[in-house]
């Protein structure tokens, strides 16, 4: 995932977390009333359901830290530019502009912590009947 443009990047995060901010839906789709159990399989569903939500979890964080990653690199290579006794303007800006990336890339670390465990939360209450992964890690 391209990490130049913070909007575009949170865009792109935007439409990973579609699975979770249709979780209410899923989980009605998953967890079926026992009158329609016969037709639908709840263990089954829930699992899906389940390692899905993993997967796009995983991937936003990993795609939120290698950004980090990128840009506190991008960071600390502008601080050397500077030190070195570039006083250009551009790069004073330009670190600016990468540190003020820094702390929303952060902030959407956490954004995406709240997201997963409401997503879980939600999970685990409609769920628990039917599947409950080994790992179970409900914070």
């Amino acid at each position: 995932m391209e990490c130049g443009d913070f909007l575009e990047f949170q865009d792109i995060l935007k439409k990973m977390r579609d699975v979770d901010d249709k979780i209410v839906y899923a989980l009605n789709a998953s967890v079926p009333s026992p009158s329609f159990r016969s037709e639908i399989n709840p263990t089954q569903t829930c699992e899906e359901l389940y390692n899905k939500l993993q997967e796009n979890h995983d991937d936003r964080e990993k795609s939120i830290r290698n950004c980090i990653f990128n840009t506190a690199d991008k960071i600390r290579g502008l601080k050397e530019k500077r030190a070195s006794g570039d006083v250009d303007l551009s790069v004073a800006k330009l670190l600016n502009q990468e540190q003020t990336k820094l702390r929303l890339l952060k902030s959407e670390l956490n954004v995406e912590e709240v997201v997963r465990n409401r997503s879980l939360k939600l999970y685990y209450e409609r769920c628990r009947g039917f599947y409950k992964p080994k790992n179970w890690n409900l914070k």
